[in-house]
């Protein structure tokens, strides 16, 4: 899935997932961007943080470099995993002064899909702490292949797996035919798996792997939670720009809500003229 797409579909996505599930009486701590990451702290201790993002807000890319910083700093950062670098890839060979050039190369980096202006800080950030950084998204030779994996089709619930379908839809602005949800949801969820077992690979005791991917990815009830055996332990932390999309979003443990975006419409380009 391009950037393009995965934004929409954290934008529009999030804003179904958030009417759908108004009514659930759980909500999740509310963060200023202020105070992160002060509340791990008062966390017990977790196998994996996931922090959710969208992908074109600067200011959650810098939470990303401030959690890895925090946790580095006292010891308990075990590796950064990262949906921007594909699965296979890793820093763990680099030394903490590698250039940013060796370590763009040592993930194998596709700068026009996750520009390195953005992700270099949190990436390089781990690096000189000497803790690795590993790709953890699916590689794009095996994208085809997910497509026709049906064992994918039962994986989640049944409401969950509509709530995926309809985010789906609504992150290509209602033009997806619907013959290829099933196809497309294959490979959502065949992502998280390769994110989940990147991440638990890399769990080490008495410290936390982070696992930074789009909002979409992190959400424990559909997402790459949903692959893990229930003796891991994690916490689900997304950055989201909406304020009213912060007070009733279900699937996570706490947000951070920062400043809204410019009011941009992804779709616009897309819709015939009238």
């Amino acid at each position: 899935m391009s950037p393009a797409s995965t934004r929409f579909l954290w934008r529009l996505g999030a804003a179904f997932t958030a009417l759908a599930l108004a009514g659930c009486a759980s909500r999740p701590a509310a963060i200023p961007p202020a105070q992160w990451p002060a509340p791990l702290a008062a966390e017990s201790p977790t196998d994996v943080l996931l922090l959710g993002e969208q992908h074109d807000a600067p200011d959650h890319q810098r939470l990303q470099r401030d959690t890895v910083q925090w946790l580095a700093e006292r010891g308990r950062l075990a590796a950064l995993v990262l949906e921007m670098a594909e699965r296979g890839h890793s820093t763990a060979a680099l030394p903490r002064d590698a250039t940013e050039a060796q370590v763009q190369a040592a993930l194998h980096w596709q700068d026009a899909a996750w520009p390195w202006a953005a992700y270099g800080p949190v990436t390089m950030a781990a690096v000189r702490a000497g803790v690795p950084v590993l790709g953890g998204n699916l590689p794009r030779s095996a994208m085809a292949a997910a497509m026709q994996e049906t064992r994918w089709d039962d994986h989640l619930p049944a409401t969950a797996r509509q709530q995926l379908h309809d985010a789906l839809q609504d992150g290509h602005c209602g033009l997806l035919p619907e013959a290829r949800l099933p196809a497309m949801a294959r490979i959502q969820i065949a992502r998280d798996a390769s994110l989940a077992r990147t991440a638990q690979e890399a769990v080490r005791p008495g410290q936390t792997v982070l696992l930074v991917a789009g909002g979409e990815h992190v959400l424990r009830d559909r997402g790459i939670p949903t692959h893990w055996p229930t003796s891991l332990t994690s916490k689900v932390v997304s950055a989201l720009t909406d304020k009213a999309q912060a007070a009733i979003k279900t699937g996570v443990d706490m947000v951070i809500t920062t400043a809204p975006l410019p009011p941009y419409d992804a779709c616009a380009a897309l819709r015939p003229p009238k």
